[in-house]
């Protein structure tokens, strides 16, 4: 992982970069945990294996987490990432993001940008992927980002309420000072 030094962040002034303890946040183990960031809603996929791989059903459109995607604006996307890769952060201010984890495990680093937000500056770390089949509804105003975690490329095929708009997404460094997340090994 390159030490390169954070570059200060340029929100808009509906969002904040709140100061963070150092670490990962809290750890969800459960979709239903009470120390989800505002907003942020999880779900169990089921995923079928049999002695030629998987099947694993991303969305179904009107139902589930993406129940108020709107059909005609909803994109499906995909993007593969190599072992050890972290993509992080972004954030959007209209988009809601659905993310599957279709291959590999992904550590996925939360972080609530909003001020009125009653859990403005948490920071939630979530495990998913193959072992942990769930989906991660991100509302907007929620940084996210993602570590590649294991020996296998992982790929995360994620649906959006709108079409790609450049001048919604924002970015911060992974390394951030203020988010204080730590993408290192825990050890635990």
């Amino acid at each position: 992982m390159s030490h390169a030094i954070a570059v200060k962040a340029r929100l808009p002034e509906s969002l904040i970069l709140p100061t963070c303890e150092p670490g990962i946040g809290r750890l969800i183990t459960d979709p239903a945990s009470e120390h989800l960031i505002q907003g942020v809603r999880l779900q169990s996929v089921a995923l079928w294996p049999d002695d030629r791989g998987y099947f694993l059903e991303v969305l179904r459109v009107g139902k589930g987490l993406p129940a108020d995607f709107a059909p005609s604006t909803t994109q499906v996307s995909a993007a593969l990432s190599y072992p050890g890769t972290i993509k992080a952060f972004h954030y959007h201010q209209e988009q809601t993001d659905l993310w599957s984890p279709a291959l590999g495990m992904l550590q996925i680093a939360l972080v609530d940008l909003r001020p009125q937000s009653p859990t403005c500056g948490a920071k939630n770390t979530i495990y998913a992927g193959v072992l942990r089949p769930w989906q991660v509804l991100i509302p907007p105003g929620v940084a996210h980002g993602y570590k590649v975690i294991g020996a296998d490329a992982a790929m995360l095929v994620y649906a959006t309420d709108r079409f790609y708009n450049p001048k919604d997404e924002g970015r911060i460094a992974y390394n951030d000072p203020q988010i204080a997340y730590d993408w290192e090994t825990q050890h635990k």
